[in-house]
């Protein structure tokens, strides 16, 4: 299968229209911008490892991205899908320490990486630039908030949708395995199982090897949520 290729003023323009960077002032979308590598991986390929050294940040353009982590003394494992949009690795910018995560590419993917030194640069020449990029490392506590608060539903089916109904936040088509669903949902694979047949004949999903596709996140959103309120 051919490549896809991704114009330089498209992926900008994703960038400068989705999730952090369309927050920010214009002049600093420029920079940012203008100071930026377009890349492209293959799937399956590692955008960059837990305990990497430092390095700088990465906007996803289009494609999906694993996220995977876990205390330092365990392997990682999958925790969220990367939404075009979104960018991460401001760990390394914010305390010069390793990476904390890992990103592997699901499917071809394109990324915008502004490297460390351009970082560095951008802050010397403007300290405040600082209050920029913490504020997307919010945006990422705010995901995390989102994990925890799904991971502490009782019910396990409740669990499950709730994390399908986050993974459309990159895609309708979810690719993930039974088994990594329920890695995600702290369920067995029995229960990811059921769960899906329940849903597939309520008509909110369809499954196939290796995917599914969302037919209605609203749903499965309503359903994740009784008994919080």
């Amino acid at each position: 299968m051919s490549a896809i290729l991704i114009k330089r003023a498209t992926a900008e323009a994703i960038l400068r229209q989705n999730g952090w960077l369309s927050t920010q002032a214009e002049r600093f979308q420029d920079e940012v911008l203008r100071r930026s590598i377009l890349l492209r991986f293959a799937p399956d390929e590692v955008v960059y490892h837990f305990g990497d050294d430092l390095g700088g940040i990465y906007g996803l353009v289009s494609g999906v991205v694993a996220v995977n982590t876990a205390p330092q003394s365990d392997a990682p494992q999958l925790i969220h899908m990367g939404v075009p949009g979104s960018w991460t690795g401001e760990d390394s910018y914010l305390i010069r320490q390793p990476r904390r995560l890992e990103l592997r590419a699901m499917t071809e993917t394109w990324v915008m990486h502004l490297p460390l030194d351009q970082m560095a640069q951008m802050t010397a020449a403007d300290p405040a630039v600082i209050r920029n990029f913490c504020q997307n490392l919010l945006r990422g506590v705010d995901v995390l908030i989102r994990i925890i608060h799904d991971l502490q539903k009782q019910d396990p089916e409740r669990r499950i949708a709730s994390v399908l109904q986050r993974m459309t936040w990159s895609s309708k088509q979810v690719l993930l395995t039974q088994t990594e669903v329920g890695t995600m949902a702290s369920a067995s694979r029995r229960q990811v199982n059921a769960a899906l047949k329940r849903f597939a004949e309520n008509g909110w999903l369809t499954t196939s090897y290796g995917s599914i596709t969302i037919l209605n996140a609203e749903a499965l959103r309503l359903f994740g949520d009784e008994g919080d309120r």
